[in-house]
C-alpha cells in the first residue's frame, strides 16, 4: 500500500524540506501520513475548483507548488476560501502537501525546469545557499573502511554534483589504550594498542547528518569510533534561480519564444535594445527581482523573472534586460516535476494534471 507519506517522502527525498526560506510553510498541510493514497492531483494552486476536481476524480491527494496554508489558521468558519478549502478537505479525506522554496531551491528545481523548457545548456544555480553541507571525518581499522563507507552512502553522504559513493581515504596509525570497563574491538585492557587504520572523509548535507552519523556508528566495528563533523563554507547545489547559454539570438526572439513557451499574456520588459544579440541567459521562477544582481554577476544578458517592481526596472535597465514574465507563469511547470518524481518512485501511481487550473491573474 502506497501512502500519503510514501508519496510526500518521495517530492521531500527530491526537495528536502530543510531547504525551504524560514517564511515557509511547504510540507502536509492537511491529512494522515499513513492514510492509503489512492491518486494525486496536481496543481500550482489550489482553489475550490481543483478540490471538487480531486474529489470528483477519485484523488485523495492534491499536491501544489504554492501552500494553501501560508499563514496561521485561527477558526475554521468557511468565511474564506482557504478555510472553505481546508474543511471539505478533510471532510472527504483529501490530503493537501505542497513543495514551495524547498523545490526552487532543489537541484532540477523550478528554475532550472524552466530554462530546460527554453533549452538553455550548461545550467548553473544562480544563487547558491551557503552552510548546507557538512564533512563526516572517521577513522576506522582499514579492513572494514569499505563497509563503513557503503554504510554512509546509502544513508545519503557522498552526493557531489552527477557522482555518488563519493568519499576520500587515507592510511594512518591510530592508538589507543582501553579502560576499564572497555570491551575493545582490538586490543587489551590497560595496555596502549596501536592498529593500521583509514581516515574516512564523506560531504553529507546538513539534513542528512543524524542518518548518516547513525548509519557509521552502526557499521563502525569500535565501541567508541572517534569522528568529526565539520561544517563546510562553501556554495552548495543548492538555490535559487540559474543561468545558462544559448546560441545568440536577438533578445526579442528570445522574449517571443518565452511568451509562446510560457503561454505568456505579455512580457514587461526593460533594458538595453532588445536586438541585442543575447547568449547567456539567468531566469528564476516566481518572485526573483531580488536576485538581479547575481544575475549581473554570473555575466547573464537577461533575466527572466515574475513581480518586477518598477524601480527593479529602472535601477538596472542600462546594464541587463529584464523580463517580467508573471508569476503563475513562471512556476507552472512545477507540476510537471511533481509528476515525473512521483512516476519515477511510483511507476503504477495515479498522478493526474488538473483540468480546471489556470491562472489566476487575467490580462485585458
Amino acid at each position: 500500500m502506497t501512502t500519503i507519506g510514501d508519496i510526500a517522502s518521495a517530492i521531500e527525498d527530491f526537495a528536502p524540506l530543510a531547504l525551504q526560506e524560514s517564511y515557509d510553510n511547504a510540507g502536509l498541510l492537511v491529512g494522515d501520513p499513513r492514510a492509503e493514497a489512492r491518486a494525486a492531483l496536481l496543481c500550482t494552486d489550489v482553489t475550490e475548483q481543483i478540490l471538487d476536481e480531486a474529489i470528483a476524480r477519485g484523488a485523495n491527494m492534491v499536491i501544489s507548488h504554492h501552500p494553501l496554508i501560508f499563514r496561521g489558521l485561527k477558526r475554521i468558519t468557511g468565511r474564506s476560501p482557504i478555510e472553505r478549502i481546508v474543511a471539505k478537505a478533510i471532510k472527504h479525506d483529501v490530503a493537501l502537501y505542497a513543495a514551495h522554496t524547498n523545490i526552487d531551491s532543489a537541484e532540477g528545481g523550478v528554475s532550472a525546469h524552466a530554462a530546460a523548457k527554453l533549452g538553455l545548456s550548461d545550467i548553473k544555480v544562480l544563487a547558491p545557499h551557503s552552510g548546507k553541507l557538512l564533512k563526516i571525518v572517521t577513522f576506522v581499522p582499514q579492513a572494514h573502511a569499505l563497509a563503513v563507507k557503503e554504510a554512509m552512502w546509502q544513508a545519503g553522504a557522498g552526493r557531489i554534483g552527477n557522482y555518488d559513493s563519493c568519499s576520500y581515504s587515507m592510511p594512518g596509525t591510530g592508538t589507543f589504550r582501553p579502560l576499564s570497563g572497555a570491551s575493545p574491538f582490538v586490543g587489551t585492557v590497560g595496555i596502549l594498542h596501536s592498529e593500521p587504520e583509514e581516515r574516512v572523509e564523506v560531504i553529507v548535507p546538513q539534513w542528512r547528518k543524524g542518518a548518516v552519523l547513525e548509519a557509521m556508528l552502526s557499521a563502525h566495528p569500535y565501541e567508541e569510533p572517534a569522528f568529526d563533523v565539520l561544517a563546510l563554507d562553501v556554495d552548495s547545489p543548492w538555490g535559487l534561480g540559474v543561468v545558462g547559454n544559448i546560441s545568440p539570438t536577438p533578445a526579442i526572439e528570445l522574449l517571443e519564444r518565452v511568451k509562446r513557451i510560457f503561454n505568456v499574456g505579455a512580457i514587461s520588459y526593460s533594458g538595453p535594445s532588445v536586438q541585442l544579440e543575447v547568449s547567456r541567459v539567468a531566469l528564476c521562477g516566481g518572485s526573483g527581482a531580488e536576485l538581479i544582481g547575481h544575475a549581473i554577476a554570473a555575466g547573464a544578458q537577461i533575466f527572466i523573472t515574475g513581480d518586477v517592481k518598477y524601480h527593479d526596472f529602472t535601477s538596472h535597465n542600462h546594464r541587463i534586460i529584464i523580463a517580467n514574465i508573471g508569476h503563475y507563469e513562471s512556476e507552472q511547470f512545477t507540476k510537471e516535476i511533481f509528476f515525473s518524481v512521483i512516476r519515477k518512485k511510483f511507476p503504477n501511481f495515479a498522478a493526474y494534471y488538473s483540468e480546471k487550473e489556470h491562472n489566476q491573474i487575467n490580462y485585458l
